[in-house]
């Protein structure tokens, strides 16, 4: 697919010239790149059930996702999470994601990302970023506040955003970043590392996200798993707990109860490790323990360094 038109802005004909280097990408798949690049505000709210003509293009959405869901040779089902799904982080994880200053290629990371497509970690110009109205919010009639807490990460995405969504997105620092992301810890959302097929298989957006506006986590209340755990779970410290009851607000996933005699319990299957409230703990009575079976965390200085070692 070669895209000469000069009226195509430049970053639609930069984004598909780097497309087309990923052999592995479709035609479908990059005209579906365009699409939700281009109108994500339609796109998520079509896809939350908030658009009003929702009804009308149900047969369509049915259609596209008869498309997704394909096979590939290896007989194995490609499942709509497989191609468009989020990597719970803590805070620290999602700090060292915006800090980064060199170009990465990190392929196939199966035991952090495991989702059959779509875990690719390669991040051109990852210094620059921009930040979005989220559209989950947007969609919804009374969102939580600030929107515009999406962090869109290298190129060519930034570019893509910025050009597209001019009223909606701004490019930021990565210290701006930083920021962002500690005042949604502070708030109790959830920091996702966000992967898509159709977005060259791999990362391109850390959103911030509450159970309320997120469709990810909508649809992962619906049977939809398109969230990973970020390979930690929450841990509690009986003995420190003073009961007060303020992490069960904190838990986005619905996690933490409290029991007879106030005592509070840790749901270790609903769990995904996100830290958010740790630092809700007045007490200190709360920590994150690695877990193997929830998987291996998307620790990228880590994944860098190993990376070295194996090519050396």
């Amino acid at each position: 697919m070669k895209l000469k038109n000069p009226f195509l802005a430049k970053s639609t004909r930069q984004f598909f010239e780097e497309a087309n280097t990923t052999t592995s990408l479709t035609t479908f798949q990059k005209i579906h790149a365009y699409i939700y690049l281009k109108w994500a505000y339609l796109y998520i709210r079509l896809g939350t059930g908030e658009h009003r003509l929702v009804k009308l293009f149900l047969p369509l959405i049915s259609l596209f996702n008869n498309l997704v869901e394909n096979k590939k040779p290896d007989k194995k089902a490609i499942s709509f999470a497989d191609t468009y799904h989020g990597k719970v982080i803590t805070n620290q994880s999602a700090k060292q994601l915006v800090q980064l200053n060199q170009k990465i290629e990190l392929r196939d990371l199966e035991k952090i990302v495991p989702y059959k497509a779509a875990r690719d970690i390669v991040m051109n110009n990852p210094d620059q970023i921009a930040v979005i109205d989220c559209p989950c919010r947007m969609a919804r009639k009374n969102p939580c506040t600030p929107v515009d807490v999406c962090l869109i990460i290298g190129e060519p995405f930034v570019s893509f955003t910025l050009e597209h969504h001019p009223t909606k997105s701004r490019k930021i620092t990565a210290e701006e970043a930083e920021e962002i992301l500690v005042q949604e810890h502070k708030r109790g959302h959830v920091h996702h590392a966000f992967f898509k097929d159709a977005m060259l298989n791999r990362f391109y957006a850390i959103c911030n996200c509450c159970s309320c506006c997120c469709g990810a986590m909508q649809a992962q209340r619906n049977g939809t798993p398109m969230l990973a755990s970020s390979g930690y779970i929450c841990r509690i410290d009986i003995e420190k707990c003073i009961g007060c009851g303020v992490c069960i607000k904190k838990c986005q996933f619905d996690a933490i109860a409290r029991e007879k005699k106030k005592k509070i319990v840790i749901n270790y299957q609903k769990c995904m490790g996100c830290g958010a409230c740790i630092s809700s703990c007045k007490a200190g009575a709360l920590s994150l323990e690695k877990d193997i079976k929830k998987g291996e965390p998307l620790e990228i200085l880590k994944l860098l360094d190993e990376a070295a070692v194996t090519k050396h």
